[in-house]
């Protein structure tokens, strides 16, 4: 290093220039004219030697939060230059913000730097690395570097992985709530809150809370009894799980024995005891056991004597119970002979038989007038019974009385028969149970007690016994209308319900039904004019309602009911507020849950897609999707505007145009093509689709540019409307406006017009009508965009494109908890089930659930992709492997 010293020598005068070049010290003078011997010392005393830099503050770590920049820092002394270098590239000079200073201690300048950097610089980095910064300083002795600091976009994901759940626990159980706070950057730091309140384990030493962020209660008390919560939180966000209610009960227990009381007139005396120690609480079990207890207090020998004038009235008691002992006996026996003789002479045919073709006319008699059986022919049902024609069940039902349940034998078989009813055919089925014998096999099926209405005369039974190599089949049903229901027996292995071109389906996973039971399981959809709706107040319907049963079946798993809605989904925020629906067997509507506020105890899950829901249930029933504006955004349904016009050739001057103003689903549009079917209209083109706003405002139907040398509008308003309340309800249906024309002579038959539809200050639709009213056109009939080629029931494992094999697979290796996450609850994810991931925890094999779930939102295009490749993410390559071996992905 090259440097130049300065200095005046005293005692020569002259400047004096001193070169100190790599140690070596070349010296020299102003003038000339100094003699030899007036030369410089060798050497001179050298300043100390200036130290390397020391950082006095370094970088530290920081994270970006939302779109904040973030500033690092560093100080350093001695200190020449400071520069940042982040991701081994020099920050620009002109982004540092410097200072300097001077130590007053040791007297050398310290230098202080200032960086700012951004979330898009972050963002911008490629590569696993994450971004970092260092500080590196300068002084004459050299260079110092400090230590990296990393800058990272803090986060905190909505979901915890693991929520605590309520439970009931004996007093001085050991409690355990767990909690895993949703991932996030930095790692989230966990409270607990019980009752709101945040709880301090160093203040209540019964309170633990683990590394894991698990709480334990060491003994529970009764004042434990709370509502709690686990927080996560860090710099970005806090969120807070469902809460989790913890009961503390108390079991009852007795109380010492009182004393005996005084020896009593009877020869005995008693002791009692109370159920207080302790008292049950919080639903704890009573006390087992006798609150009270007598003895005899005379060891025997104690006598008694009766009062004069008791021991006639004691014989006389005696004569009057043993008279009407036998009186009673007499009347049993005669009710019980002729009932038996009742049913020795009456002609009682098999239910499944008369209710399937009106009773077969080689064996049919007419049934006896008696408080047992009434006429079939009444003032409700006029019509009497024939072969050929089977009678309208839902219409009679009132009048009609008939076997309920009868069983078909074979030859060998006993021919008992079970009596005859007086309830009519729609009351649910007594509490009977069942049992078919013959040589080799014994079955027994129980009906169940809760059936509502309705299930009597579709349950169908089968026995597991066969008798002649052949099934024996018990069932009766009832006919239901035509296109909009299905039914299937179906057993152990389980099936699916699908009405075509509906979009309701059912689906009963395998395992479902009991091992040996068989259930003739239905699937209807309950015309509208036929049926309570389940909207109120400014809710309105979104779905058909759709019943499916026999309700109250035992079933060991959840079945998955598939329903098409209306609600426009597609908007960026929540505008809809969504509510299952069930109705009980009075008629009345409850709700079942209300989609974002599930908890524990909601007995259904609800997985939402943009035009159809599908319900994950336990108990078969009734059931429709209803919803309501969430302000402040108002709600849209979306409906479709069908067009329809009567059948070529026109023969009358007359000529009509009616209007459909329907939900957007299958069924919907389905029942519009029947009923213009049965009325000779066809569909002139595709329906249009129309967004109707919860606004109260109608909508509004009118008809332009008609040429009027040819045609005439009767109409005499300018327009037409329906009323807002009419569609949004959903209360009438099928709604329509129709646009009567008229033509000026029998040769016209071109129509060329416009049609106009629109909600008054929303959105509208317009048909460009050009048609000859002459000319036959093939029928117009769309396939609705949920309808499918499916057949209407499929049973055993040709109904689920998942084999069973791979099933059982894929069960054994996601059920386990993994410490990685990589289990059930990531495949949920992959899948897009993880809205309310609870429901699946409690269930005795989570992955068998959501497998369940896939197979329904899948049923039309069940391939093996989709899950495979959920499963590849994963990192599942076990069962990757099984299903290319077993299935065909």
């Amino acid at each position: 290093m090259l440097s130049v010293r300065t200095q005046r020598d005293q005692r020569l005068g002259p400047l004096v220039l001193l070169l100190v070049f790599g140690g070596h010290v070349v010296s020299g003078t102003e003038s000339s004219d100094y003699s030899e011997a007036e030369v410089l010392p060798d050497s001179f005393p050298s300043a100390p030697a200036e130290p390397l830099p020391e950082f006095l503050l370094e970088p530290e770590d920081a994270f970006i939060v939302k779109n904040r920049p973030v500033q690092l820092r560093c100080r350093a002394s001695p200190a020449t230059q400071i520069y940042f270098k982040c991701n081994g590239e020099w920050v620009n000079q002109n982004d540092h913000v410097t200072r300097e200073s001077l130590d007053q201690i040791t007297g050398l300048v310290v230098r202080e730097v200032d960086i700012s950097v951004s979330r898009t610089q972050v963002e911008e980095l490629f590569g696993l690395e994450d971004y970092w910064c260092q500080c590196v300083a300068w002084s004459s002795a050299g260079t110092t570097k400090s230590n990296r600091a990393y800058v990272r976009i803090a986060y905190l994901r909505k979901n915890f992985e693991q929520e605590p759940l309520g439970r009931e626990v004996r007093l001085e159980q050991e409690v355990l709530l767990q909690c895993r706070p949703p991932e996030g950057m930095p790692a989230a730091e966990v409270d607990w809150l019980k009752n709101e309140d945040v709880i301090d384990p160093s203040q209540d030493s019964n309170f633990l809370i683990t590394i894991d962020h698990d709480l334990i209660i060491k003994q529970a008390r009764l004042l434990d009894t709370a509502n709690y919560t686990c927080v996560a939180r860090n710099v970005v966000a806090k969120r807070r799980s469902s809460t989790a209610t913890l009961i503390v009960y108390v079991d009852g227990g007795w109380t010492e024995w009182a004393k005996w009381s005084a020896c009593g007139t009877e020869c005995t005396h008693w002791r009692s005891r109370e159920c207080q120690a302790p008292p049950p609480r919080n639903g704890g079990k009573h006390c087992s056991g006798s609150m009270m207890e007598s003895k005899n207090c005379t060891e025997g020998l104690c006598t008694r004597t009766l009062a004069p004038g008791m021991g006639v009235a004691v014989y006389a008691g005696l004569v009057v119970a043993l008279v009407l002992c036998v009186i009673l006996a007499l009347c049993v026996g005669v009710l019980a002979y002729r009932r038996r003789r009742r049913h020795l002479h009456g002609d009682i045919t098999d239910s499944s038989s008369a209710l399937t073709t009106a009773f077969h006319p080689g064996n049919y008699k007419p049934p006896r007038q008696g408080p047992l059986v009434s006429s079939p022919v009444s003032a409700d049902n006029p019509h009497p019974l024939h072969p050929s024609a089977p009678p309208d069940l839902t219409a009679t039902a009132g009048a009609f009385r008939g076997p309920l349940f009868s069983l078909q034998h074979g030859v060998n078989d006993s021919p008992h028969k079970i009596p005859m009813t007086t309830s009519p055919l729609l009351d649910p089925l007594p509490s009977l149970k069942i049992k078919v014998y013959n040589s080799s096999t014994l079955s027994s099926l129980e009906l169940p007690t809760d059936m509502g209405p309705g299930d009597g005369e579709i349950l169908s039974l089968k026995s597991v016994g066969t008798v002649g190599r052949e099934r024996d089949f018990h069932s009766h049903t009832l006919s239901r209308e035509p296109g909009l229901s299905t039914s299937a027996t179906l057993g152990n292995l389980g099936g699916r319900l699908t009405i075509p071109n509906t979009g309701v389906s059912l689906l009963v996973p395998p395992g479902t039904i009991p091992q040996g039971k068989f259930y003739e399981m239905y699937l209807i959809i309950n015309k509208w004019d036929k049926t309570t709706l389940p909207s109120e107040g400014s809710q309105t319907v979104l779905s058909p309602v759709v019943s499916c049963g026999p309700s109250g079946m035992l079933l060991n798993r959840p079945v998955v009911l598939t329903l098409p809605h209306c609600a426009q989904l597609d908007t960026p925020t929540p505008d809809w507020t969504l509510t299952l629906k069930t109705q009980t067997h009075q008629g009345a509507w409850e709700e079942v849950l209300t989609v974002g506020e599930e908890t524990l105890s909601s007995p259904c899950y609800l997985q939402l897609e943009e035009e159809c829901c599908h319900v994950l249930m336990e108990q078969l029933g009734t059931y429709g999707l209803v919803g309501q504006s969430c302000p402040p955004q108002p709600a849209c349904k979306r409906l479709q505007l069908a067009l329809f016009a009567p059948r070529a050739p026109c023969l009358s001057l007359d000529y009509s145009l009616r209007i459909y103003c329907i939900h957007d689903t299958p069924h919907a549009l389905k029942e519009v093509m029947d009923l213009e079917r049965s009325l000779g209209g066809v569909l002139l083109e595709d329906p249009k689709p129309l967004l109707f706003k919860d606004s109260y405002h109608n909508l509004r139907l009118s008809i332009h540019d008609i040429p009027h040398t040819h045609w005439r509008s009767k109409l005499l308003a300018k327009y037409q409307e329906i009323p807002f309340y009419h569609i949004w309800s959903g209360s009438q249906r099928p709604l329509h406006c129709t646009f009567s024309l008229e033509r000026g002579s029998l040769a016209v038959s071109q129509l060329t017009c416009k049609i106009c539809v629109r909600q008054v200050e929303g959105e509208g639709q317009i048909f460009q009508l050009l048609t000859d009213i002459q000319e036959t056109l093939p029928p117009h009939s769309p396939l609705p965009s949920g309808g499918s080629c499916l057949p209407s029931s499929q049973v055993g494992p040709y109904a689920f494109r998942l084999p069973d094999s791979i099933r059982q697979k894929i069960c054994a290796s996601l059920d386990a908890p993994s410490a990685r996450g990589c289990d059930w609850r990531l495949l949920a994810r992959s899948l897009g089930f993880d809205r309310y991931l609870n429901y699946f925890a409690t269930k005795p094999s989570p992955t068998g659930v959501l497998l369940d779930l896939w197979e329904a939102c899948h049923q039309g295009d069940a391939d093996l992709v989709s899950l495979a490749t959920a499963l590849e993410e994963m990192g599942k390559s076990e069962v990757l492997v099984v299903m290319t071996t077993d299935g065909d992905c």
